[in-house]
C-alpha cells in the first residue's frame, strides 16, 4: 500500500502539480513530505502525519521549514 501512496503522490507531482500556482506554505512541499512520511513510518502513521500537514497547509497558518518530527 505504501509503494502506490507514493507513486500515485509522484504522478501529482509529474502531471498535476507543474500546471497549479505555487502554493505550499511549508518546506518541504507537502507532498515530499507526504513521500517522506510514508518513507518512514510505513502507510498508516506516515499517511497520518502527511493528511495532518496538508490540512495545516492554508492561508491563515504562516508555514515556513516544518521537517518530519
Amino acid at each position: 500500500m505504501k509503494k502506490i501512496a507514493i507513486i500515485l503522490i509522484r504522478g501529482y507531482q509529474k502531471f498535476i502539480s507543474p500546471f497549479l500556482p505555487d502554493s505550499c506554505r511549508f518546506y518541504p512541499t507537502c507532498s515530499q513530505y507526504f513521500i517522506q512520511a510514508l518513507q518512514k513510518y510505513g502507510f498508516f502513521k506516515g499517511s497520518y502525519l502527511g493528511i495532518k500537514r496538508i490540512l495545516r497547509c492554508h492561508p491563515f497558518n504562516p508555514g515556513g521549514y516544518d521537517p518530519l518530527p
